[in-house]
Parts: C-alpha cells; sequence; structure tokens
C-alpha cells in the first residue's frame, strides 16, 4: 500500500525481543489502511463521558509515563456504541469513565516488555484490540464523577481483577456485574481477566494501528 506504510512487528525496535519471538507477526499500519473507520475523540462523540487515562503518568503497572495525552480514541462506530451505554446509565444518575482506548503498537511493545503475561498485556505479535481502537477500559462514576466501587483497582493484575472473581465486597460485585450487563446491552464483551477491559463486536475487521496519540490522530485522513 502506498501510503499505508506496513511494520512488520520491528518490536526490536522498541524493546520487544520476546515478542519478536514468540510466532509470526502482525501486520502495524502507520496509516489508517483505506476504508477503515476514522479514530475519533470519545469526548467529541459524547461529551457527557469522562476520562482519565492513567497511563499520562508514571502512575501505573509499567512505572513511566506512556501517553503524551489524557486522550480517549475508539473507531467511530465503536465510540457510538459506548455513547449509547452512557444514555442508560445517566437515566440512574450514573457515568462512564474510561481508563484507556486506543493504544499505539509501539505503546503496546512497552507494556510487554513490562509484564510479557498474556492474561494482561496482548503480545504485540499478534496486536491488541486496543492497537484497533476497538477496546476499551472503563469503569463507573456516580453524578459527581467519583468511582463506584470495583473489586479491584484498573490494571491490579490479581484474581480480584477477574470478571468472575466471587470475593470483595457486595456492592463491588453489584457496581462490576452492572457495568458487564450495561456494556453487553450495546455489544461489548469482557475480557474474562480484567472487569474493565471491553472489545467490541467485529473488533478483527480493523487493522492494528500504531498511528500516534494526537487529536485530530496523525496518519488518518477525514472520512477515511
Amino acid at each position: 500500500m502506498n501510503r499505508s506504510a506496513i511494520l512488520l512487528c520491528a518490536c526490536l525496535l522498541y524493546g520487544c525481543g520476546q515478542a519478536r519471538r514468540a510466532g509470526e507477526p502482525v501486520a502495524v499500519f502507520t496509516e489508517l489502511p483505506p476504508g477503515e473507520e476514522p479514530l475519533v475523540d470519545v469526548r467529541k462523540i459524547d461529551p457527557r463521558i469522562r476520562v482519565a487515562i492513567p497511563y499520562v503518568t508514571a502512575d501505573n503497572f509499567t512505572g513511566r509515563a506512556l501517553y503524551p495525552a489524557n486522550l480517549a480514541l475508539l473507531r467511530t462506530s465503536v465510540a457510538r456504541r459506548l455513547s449509547a451505554v452512557q444514555d442508560e446509565l445517566v437515566r440512574l444518575k450514573l457515568g462512564l469513565k474510561v481508563l484507556d482506548a486506543y493504544r499505539p503498537w509501539s505503546i503496546q511493545c512497552l507494556m510487554w516488555e513490562a509484564v510479557p503475561d498474556e492474561n494482561y498485556v496482548a503480545d504485540p505479535n499478534k496486536g491488541s484490540r486496543h492497537n484497533r481502537g476497538a477496546a476499551v477500559d472503563v469503569t463507573l462514576v456516580d453524578a459527581n464523577g467519583n468511582e463506584l466501587e470495583m473489586p479491584s483497582r484498573h490494571d491490579e493484575f490479581t484474581e480480584r481483577s477477574r470478571a468472575d472473581y466471587k470475593g470483595g465486597s457486595a456492592a463491588s460485585r453489584r457496581n462490576r456485574d452492572y457495568l458487564i450487563r450495561v456494556m453487553r446491552r450495546q455489544g461489548f464483551e469482557v475480557l474474562a481477566t480484567e472487569w474493565w477491559h471491553f472489545d467490541a463486536p467485529g473488533w478483527e475487521r480493523f487493522s492494528v494501528l500504531d498511528v500516534p496519540l494526537t487529536d485530530p490522530p496523525t496518519g488518518t485522513r477525514p472520512g477515511g
């Protein structure tokens, strides 16, 4: 493709030698392939949705700042599904807080270097659904933006993070289970090991991207 440069998973450039050895690498696009849905800022689709990305600071599981801005990008159809979830929540005086959305593939390599465990971090050789702009990490907040109690913290990477964890307080389990139900009603599916991670239906039709995390996204074309 003349405008969409394809990287054959040159993980070693990003310190990801373990991922490179794992198997046949995925194709990674530094520009949006022709005909694919663009990435959009979730807050431009629905300004009611709150965004607080922990990877903007070093206060995350890698111990380093990974993202240049507190920005949640998703494929257009995925962002609209998320807005439909917000529509349902607002009737109960609740809302969504996005903790992660589109993630450039080069950052995926850095995460894999820190935690090379596919229970919690996708192997860059395969590409994450976050790299496709088709997965989102979310939690529930009240009308004042305060997070509701959940069985674990975001990115805790323990048994408490499982979507079927039976421990913790009854309130935390009710909140988690309600989040899963309301997301499923819009087609999202929870990741078994992470109650906060939801994949959009049809995620596999989107390419793995290494487009910089900017608004508008660098390397994308309006209406692309």
